[in-house]
């Protein structure tokens, strides 16, 4: 979340393994921090972005060096101090620990946007707004 909020592509992206992917917000993927880093370069060059805020729901060992770390997020447009709903995704990272340092082999931003429920989308909102 540091690295996107201080839009920083590069440093986002060395947090992956070398064949690491990213599933973006779109549906866009990118695999490795070369194509990562290239994919989100241009997106903060071009525009200030909204900043995240997260909240880890749950963090799954599957084995001693590998977890699932599942979070909910929501964004704060520039020049404002809300989130706004119809962009609250859940994040799903599959983690690995390679030499003492825990790395993302999978990152994977899906909308939360609950079709036809938003009583959901309300409720993830206050969640998240709990940390503004």
């Amino acid at each position: 979340m540091n690295a996107w909020n201080n839009q920083n592509a590069r440093g986002l992206a060395n947090l992956f393994v070398d064949d690491g992917e990213q599933i973006g917000f779109d549906g866009s993927q990118s695999i490795g921090p070369d194509e990562i880093s290239e994919h989100l370069a241009p997106i903060f060059e071009h525009h200030r972005t909204a900043q995240f805020v997260s909240k880890v729901k749950s963090i799954r060992f599957l084995s001693h060096d590998i977890t699932i770390l599942r979070a909910i997020a929501g964004m704060v447009p520039p020049g404002q101090s809300d989130l706004n709903p119809s962009v609250n995704t859940h994040h799903t990272l599959v983690t690995q620990e390679i030499e003492g340092s825990w790395k993302i082999k999978l990152f994977q931003n899906t909308p939360a946007q609950f079709h036809g429920r938003p009583e959901l989308v309300e409720q993830m909102t206050e969640e998240l707004r709990q940390l503004l």
